[in-house]
């Protein structure tokens, strides 16, 4: 294959407004729907242009460790590239991502209690001669791959610039993207709302500490947040840009994918509804009141990150767990 030539794996998603979110926001808020993309979330940016790249330079086999997301991107870059991947999980993944990874010809490992767990693991396979390790998101190349949402929304809003950009935070890749795509934009004026739910919660703790730190563990239900410790350029980027960190509880990320289904007809997973409850939960509101965000704000951007961790089942179960029914 001429791996010269390729296009991307990621498509250019919609930029819709949310009349419900807007009413709710008491403002204009766009929604970048990456829920649409190949492998279901915006993964397939930062990933799909890393395996791209690793491939033009003579890679044979690439591992990576994912709870999700980055696992089906990176599958779903091999197979487009035909080459073998080697996806490890931890023990907390469910069946139904599994199936999806060994759908698209992924070599499914599980390992571990977390993805800290299973991240270990993922090094040591890859000390066989052409094997590469993916990062879920920490890489330079990743972030690069990820900057280019900022440089669509750049395109569909021509001369505006947004209020801010509202966005779920788990180990930090995505947050490192925008940041470096809102630089190459101009956008460095913008606040980036950054949303955790509490029990994976890595960036807020690491703000808190002046550095990054590990969590004990990650008892939040959104497990696709699970990362320990959150990336430095992650952390960089909050000395470098005007970085806004919330945290939810579960409850309130649970009852943001509910609302959001119910108003949008569109079905999330827990990591995403942590973005959704800056507004189900007011935390716009909130801010524009305590002079964080400016009164009256530009259109916000919520990134809709996606997710392929829900269903359901799934659903009932979180909402049971949480004592929410």
């Amino acid at each position: 294959m001429d791996f010269a030539e390729q296009a991307p794996f990621h498509i250019v998603t919609p930029l819709k407004e949310s009349r419900a979110l807007s009413k709710l926001a008491g403002t204009e808020v766009l929604m970048k729907l990456e829920n649409v993309q190949p492998a279901g979330s915006f993964k397939i940016r930062g990933i799909g242009h890393y395996c791209q790249k690793l491939a033009k330079k003579g890679c044979t086999r690439f591992v990576c460790s994912s709870g999700g997301n980055a696992g089906l991107a990176a599958a779903y870059a091999c197979r487009g590239l035909n080459l073998p991947a080697t996806i490890v999980v931890p023990q907390s993944t469910g069946a139904d991502i599994v199936q999806k990874l060994q759908d698209l010809g992924a070599d499914v490992v599980i390992i571990g209690k977390v993805w800290d767990d299973a991240d270990a693991h993922a090094h040591q396979l890859t000390e066989t001669p052409g094997s590469v390790y993916i990062s879920p998101f920490n890489h330079p190349l990743v972030w690069e791959g990820h900057s280019s949402l900022v440089c669509e929304l750049k395109a569909s809003l021509g001369s505006q610039k947004p209020g801010a950009l509202v966005v779920s935070v788990g180990g930090g890749g995505l947050l490192a993207g925008l940041a470096e795509g809102m630089k190459k934009v101009g956008w460095t004026d913008i606040p980036i709302i950054a949303m955790e739910t509490k029990g994976a919660h890595c960036l807020n703790a690491a703000l808190e500490a002046g550095k990054p730190i590990s969590l004990p563990d990650i008892t939040s239900v959104a497990k696709c947040l699970g990362a320990k410790t959150v990336c430095d350029r992650a952390f960089e980027c909050t000395r470098e840009h005007n970085v806004i960190s919330i945290t939810v509880d579960d409850r309130e990320a649970i009852r943001a994918v509910e609302m959001f289904l119910d108003d949008e007809l569109i079905f999330v997973e827990p990591a995403c509804g942590a973005a959704l409850a800056a507004v189900y939960s007011g935390h716009i509101q909130r801010l524009q009141q305590e002079g964080i965000l400016k009164t009256p704000l530009d259109p916000i951007v919520m990134v809709v990150c996606g997710g392929s961790s829900i269903s359901i089942s799934q659903l009932k179960h979180f909402k049971s767990q949480l004592n929410m029914n």
